[in-house]
């Protein structure tokens, strides 16, 4: 099985900008075959590019979750949003916990609707964490 690379894997492996390899892709330097919209580079590719094996690339996942609670008033979203931002710093300090980076999270009301969204994004353990916390607390706004 052949281990592919993406152009922003092989730029942070190289310490080069993305643009950067984006040139030599298209120059013809760097072999790479396109999948989709996107290019990828073999590994031994990258290789013969570097004249050094190509070093292994950890696998990053992350997840995404929008999380929408209507009948919601500007004082609940307030309470809400500031006890969901404090969880998710909380678990960006406590990092050993669930394994992975730190939580992004956005909240956007609309008082016209009375309809509070959170954006979540982070780690699979870190968000599932976060949206038990974000379930048990929806019951209590309005």
């Amino acid at each position: 099985m052949r281990e592919w690379y993406s152009v922003e894997q092989v730029a942070e492996l190289l310490g080069l900008h993305v643009k950067t390899v984006r040139g030599y892709v298209r120059e013809g330097r760097l072999p790479a075959s396109r999948i989709g919209r996107q290019y990828r580079v073999a590994a031994a590719d990258l290789e013969a590019f570097t004249g050094r094996p190509a070093p292994a690339v950890a696998a990053h996942v992350e997840v995404s979750a929008v999380v929408q609670i209507d009948g919601v008033d500007a004082a609940g979203m307030s309470r809400f949003s500031t006890l969901v931002l404090a969880a998710a710093g909380q678990s960006a300090a406590d990092q050993g916990a669930a394994g992975g980076g730190p939580l992004r999270v956005q909240t956007v009301y609309d008082e016209e609707r009375r309809s509070l969204r959170v954006v979540v994004f982070g780690s699979v353990g870190r968000t599932a964490e976060l949206l038990r916390l974000i379930e048990a607390l929806s019951g209590e706004v309005g």
